[in-house]
């Protein structure tokens, strides 16, 4: 971790307890252990817990919307078929799972349900998925795209979380969509 900051450790670890125990397990004796920092460096950086989990959650959801508006201006002023729009759909749901960051966000997710200081952060995430998912949409020429966009980020999220918790890999977003888009 040569060349990373204190700060940049401290959100790390926190994250990766964040994913294999959950928000639950975090504490600072444990950050530090895992960020190779002291104790009092955690404090320094971030006042509190919440402010830590706002702090990781919202450089999430930065690296997460410059990935996904980044995916979006690919689509801008395309014309794309409802099966290529699924191919899309899968590979970025296949990206992103079962992966130490699909645990974690999904904890945050919740997290942010019970802390206010969280749904910020939280919106922004779910809002660079809407981007997306609105060029997609306009892609393929389906009328009011931002009215649909939610209704689907939720389907897609929805189905990844029930690949996770369940273990599954064989779940098939890609024809889900198709069978939910034709009509």
């Amino acid at each position: 971790m040569a060349g990373v900051s204190a700060r940049d450790r401290i959100l790390a670890a926190a994250l990766t307890i964040v994913a294999t125990d959950g928000v639950g397990a975090v504490s600072n004796r444990r950050i530090a252990a895992q960020a190779k920092v002291s104790l009092g460096s955690i404090t320094y950086h971030f006042p509190t817990q919440s402010d830590l989990l706002q702090e990781a959650l919202l450089g999430y959801a930065s690296k997460e919307t410059v990935r996904m508006q980044e995916l979006a201006e690919q689509y801008r002023d395309t014309t794309i078929d409802l099966a290529h729009a699924a191919q899309i759909t899968a590979r970025i749901a296949q990206d992103f799972s079962f992966t130490e960051v699909q645990f974690a966000t999904f904890e945050l997710y919740l997290h942010a349900g019970r802390d206010r200081s969280l749904r910020g952060a939280a919106g922004e995430c779910f809002a660079a998925y809407d981007k997306l998912t609105v060029s997609i949409l306009e892609a393929l020429g389906v009328p009011n795209a931002e009215q649909l966009a939610p209704t689907l980020v939720a389907t897609i999220t929805g189905l990844q979380l029930r690949r996770l918790a369940t273990g599954s890999k064989d779940d098939d977003i890609s024809a889900a969509l198709i069978a939910l888009l034709a009509r």
